[in-house]
């Protein structure tokens, strides 16, 4: 029998589509692999922004990755929001009874929308414990601000501290350079595991809907990771992917905020 490369994402759930759970799905979907998920949270959000999150039990949590591990198991793993410390050690204790080395953790602290996700307490656990436990983490510029408790304002700034949220070359590190001005932008990828720093430019495309686009781009490097690429090659058949989406989205109108990228720009 034919076996599937299956990739499993560990988040919340938005009702819209565009973001969390869904977002997760489409993009394993059309990356080439089979989607299961996890869902940790169910948050009432839209286009507009986030109205309030609600928890699931922790060890249902706990109960649903074991049952996905147990049985169906996963070739590569995509965290996303986790909203407490209780979480956050309970996601990793369980992860662990798993030999499962691609695990990819998208530090979501912010919505697209602006509206925080993340408890306070939760952020010391996020970096003490999760961080690095995975691969790979993929911060966009306001998330690595909050890591590394200090402001980046320009370009240059990704390159220079790009290693330091490696967390002593513990984890890789896809540092997003969305949240800046420039015209053309370069997010910078630090591969730990060789030690080698890799820029990716592409030009800014002109549009509102970007909601769910951190999601998007670190569950296409989970779906590459699962189907046995090396890890550079994995960020930047991401990196193509989510610039793609982005663009093929641009001219759509879901919504009265921020809509979604088309997740499936090669299919229709």
């Amino acid at each position: 029998m034919k076996h599937y490369k299956i990739a499993l994402s560990i988040a919340g759930s938005d009702p819209s589509g565009g973001a969390g759970i869904q977002a997760d799905l489409k993009t394993f979907s059309a990356c080439g692999c089979y989607g299961a998920t996890i869902i940790v949270a169910v948050v009432d959000e839209n286009t507009v922004g986030v109205t309030g999150v609600h928890p699931i039990p922790v060890p249902f949590v706990t109960g649903q990755i074991k049952s996905v591990l147990s049985d169906v198991g996963a070739d590569a793993i995509k965290i996303g929001m986790l909203h407490s410390s209780e979480l956050i050690l309970a996601v990793k204790d369980t992860l662990s009874l798993y030999n499962i080395n691609n695990i990819v953790l998208d530090p979501v602290m912010v919505a697209t929308s602006g509206d925080k996700l993340l408890q306070d307490e939760a952020i010391e656990t996020l970096k003490n414990e999760l961080i690095p436990f995975v691969r790979v983490i993929t911060p966009n510029i306001p998330e690595a601000e909050i890591l590394l408790g200090t402001k980046i304002v320009s370009q240059k700034d990704l390159s220079l501290v790009v290693k330091d949220l490696s967390f002593g070359n513990k984890v890789s590190v896809m540092l997003k350079a969305g949240h800046l001005s420039d015209n053309m932008l370069t997010d910078v990828f630090y591969n730990a595991e060789t030690n080698e720093v890799i820029e990716l430019t592409s030009k800014r495309v002109s549009t509102k809907n970007t909601h769910g686009t951190g999601c998007t781009f670190s569950s296409a490097i989970a779906a590459f990771l699962a189907q046995g690429v090396s890890l550079n090659e994995a960020v930047r058949k991401a990196k193509d992917y989510i610039n793609n989406a982005i663009i093929a989205g641009a001219d759509y109108e879901i919504g009265k905020g921020h809509g979604p990228v088309h997740h499936f720009f090669d299919f229709w």
